[in-house]
């Protein structure tokens, strides 16, 4: 301290310029600091503000979405509905699709009158057709209203819907006369188009039609369409789009009356042909060649190896299936490919599409309708198989798909045209199984000329229960079950009446819900004990949740 009071009094003016400077060092910070504070404080007013114009903004749309924006309208299905036709017959075409687009499945069939529904007040001569000609109909899954109505040909030999692209936009293609084919929009009714084919005269549509990838190069998928003349089959393939023949007819030889089923081992197609004695097969790319007199890479047009060496090429036979006494061939998925169950009059095999080695045999005699598929355990494929055990007679099977052992089965009076079983799963990955015949009980069994038609629900989680849903003494021309919408709205459509050949009369077709049957059925018991009482497991399956498998 000393040493500085020197130093002032020395250098008096020097200690007044330190002071000054120390000063103005001090003004300037003190400017800083309260630019620096205006400026934080103009910032919080932004955020602020930028706050509360968010706020508002989400009040805003909440608001909006709330009351002013309605939602969308979820259609409300009726659990059952009933359209009648007077004076008409029914073919047996019953195509479950959603027309309409409202999320809720839609169902078109076709039948045969002088006029159409009084929805639409069509008649034959719209379409300049004699009378009485086919209508397609389509009817609103939801309450039976008619979608669309229109006159199609004098007679409808088959009809497919579900095709995804046919003339740029989902249809239905009829198989008929006049013309031979017609093309509809199912959405709307409208013929996209039409192609005249001479299928010659007592002619068999080979069933289902068949799309194939895309052969023509015009971005839409084609379709192959096989007919039946004495012992040959004639091709056909044509453009989905235009409906144009591409190339020319073909002609395959077969030893009888042939059914066919397509399959797919690895990237490739073959169509199986099954007569009673013999099964052949023909690759996609050689019946494409054969209209065509081209070769082409395609992928869809690839030969599979191992196919090919077991194949005959003179006669087309493929040499290890053809066992003789074929009754169905179908295609059951596995885990990485398709395979084939081949069904005679006395056996059933499971065979490896992959090598075609037999992978398992039941022996089943006498098989009266097509295979179908199901789940008795959760997520293990099954095949549900009918066989006929006496006159008015019938076994149904439940049987396992990867091994072949039998996990379930009914015996039942059936009548001769009795509509095939039906399934659909449900939310524990496994099936509800809809059988119809008569069931009676065991040691009181009287076969009737013509027995009751009823049908029967059976769920896995109760082997020892039948659901009685209902008794039907209608002549039924087609039966399917369905989900109605996505996981729920499980139904039963009937289509009921004379068929083409008979004296016209009523067709009604119905659609009803399943839980309403439930309610109301009668449970019977398979065997004498009874582990629940019957209305808890009539409430217990009333609840029970459906699963839409993809």
């Amino acid at each position: 301290m000393d040493n500085k009071d020197s130093e002032a009094e020395i250098h008096p003016l020097k200690t007044e310029d330190v002071k000054a400077q120390e000063n103005h060092e001090n003004s300037v910070e003190r400017r800083i600091i309260i630019k620096q504070s205006s400026q934080l404080s103009r910032l919080s007013r932004w955020r602020t503000a930028a706050f509360f114009i968010s706020l508002f903004l989400c009040l805003i749309i909440v608001f909006a979405f709330s009351f002013i924006i309605p939602c969308p309208e979820r259609p409300v299905s009726e659990r059952t509905w009933l359209r009648n036709y007077d004076n008409a017959v029914a073919y047996r075409f019953l195509a479950i699709e959603d027309v309409n687009e409202d999320k809720v499945q839609d169902v078109i069939f076709a039948f045969k009158a002088s006029n159409g529904s009084s929805s639409f007040n069509s008649s034959c001569l719209d379409e300049g057709l004699p009378s009485p000609c086919a209508f397609i109909t389509a009817v609103s899954g939801t309450n039976g209203r008619v979608l669309w109505e229109r006159p199609a040909a004098m007679e409808v030999g088959w009809m497919q819907c579900g095709i995804k692209q046919l003339g740029g936009a989902p249809g239905c293609l009829l198989v008929g006369q006049p013309v031979a084919l017609t093309a509809v929009d199912q959405r709307t009714g409208e013929v996209q188009w039409r192609q005249s084919d001479d299928f010659g005269a007592n002619y068999t549509v080979l069933t289902p039609l068949s799309v194939i990838p895309d052969v023509d190069g015009d971005g839409v998928q084609d379709l192959i369409i096989f007919i039946a003349t004495g012992d040959k089959i004639k091709t056909f393939i044509h453009s989905g789009k235009n409906g144009k023949q591409i190339g020319s007819t073909g002609s395959l030889n077969v030893d009888g009356e042939a059914r066919y089923v397509m399959l797919s081992p690895g990237s490739s197609h073959y169509f199986l042909f099954y007569t009673a004695n013999s099964l052949y097969a023909y690759s996609l790319k050689d019946l494409y060649s054969a209209a065509t007199g081209m070769e082409i890479k395609l992928p869809g047009l690839e030969q599979d190896p191992q196919w090919e060496k077991n194949i005959d090429h003179t006669t087309h036979r493929l040499s290890p299936l053809s066992t003789g006494d074929i009754r169905y061939v179908a295609k059951i998925p596995g885990r990485s490919r398709e395979n084939i169950l081949l069904v005679s009059s006395e056996t059933a095999m499971l065979i490896s599409a992959q090598n075609l080695q037999t992978l398992w045999t039941l022996n089943v005699s006498r098989v009266m309708s097509e295979p179908l598929l199901g789940y008795y355990k959760p997520d293990v494929l099954d095949v549900v198989l009918e066989s006929e055990i006496g006159p008015n007679r019938k076994k149904v099977m439940i049987v396992e798909g990867g091994s072949g052992a039998v996990q379930w089965d009914l015996k039942l009076n059936s009548r001769a045209e009795s509509p095939r079983p039906a399934t659909l799963s449900t939310a524990d990955h496994r099936s509800t199984f809809l059988i119809w015949g008569e069931y009676q009980v065991a040691g009181n069994e009287t076969i009737s000329a013509a027995p009751l038609q009823k049908l029967y629900l059976f769920h896995p989680s109760y082997t020892n229960v039948l659901l009685e849903l209902r008794n039907s003494t209608d002549q039924i021309v087609a039966f399917n079950a369905t989900l109605f919408e996505r996981s729920r709205h499980a139904c039963y459509v009937l289509l009921r009446g004379p068929q083409p050949g008979e004296e016209p009369g009523l067709v009604s077709l119905m659609k009803r819900k399943l839980k309403e049957d439930v309610s109301e059925s009668r449970v019977i018991w398979l065997s004498q004990v009874a582990v629940d009482s019957e209305q808890y497991i009539r409430d217990r399956l009333y609840r029970m949740r459906f699963l839409s498998r993809v």
